[in-house]
């Protein structure tokens, strides 16, 4: 089921397949009490970037707060929501992969006097990790 991407003319297929997956594992009587089914489809890149932006923005608001600046290149972007996919779960591990790989760092940095008020961080993807500026 997993295989079927987010593309509208395979929906119809992806119910059928749900559905036939539904009752194979569960009584009529069970599934006479769900109201409904809802499918989910899998998250394009696009979206995962919009994610990334948004936990980025948050990041960025509470460094303001401490006069600290902070920009990241496309692609840290783009390998931060690589790093925080999974086809499974979805976009789930997506915010502790940028606490993890960013939020972390940068604290630890702060706290070591790296940075102080009123500088920038700038993000960098160097050798396929996060290199802080």
């Amino acid at each position: 089921i997993l295989d079927l991407g987010g593309d509208d003319g395979q929906h119809t297929e992806m119910e059928r397949r749900v559905n036939e997956a539904l009752r194979a594992h569960f009584r009529p009587e069970f599934l006479n009490r769900l109201d409904d089914q809802i499918i989910f489809h899998s998250l394009r890149r696009e979206e995962l970037r919009q994610i990334v932006t948004l936990q980025v923005e948050r990041l960025r608001q509470r460094l303001a707060e401490r006069k600290l600046e902070l920009s990241l290149s496309d692609g840290a972007a783009d390998w931060l929501a690589n790093a925080g996919y999974d086809p499974v779960y979805g976009a789930r591990p997506l915010k502790r992969a940028v606490q993890r790989e960013l939020e972390t760092p940068i604290a630890k940095a702060i706290l070591a006097g790296r940075y102080s008020e009123g500088q920038a961080i700038s993000v960098e993807l160097e050798s396929d990790a996060l290199a802080l500026r």
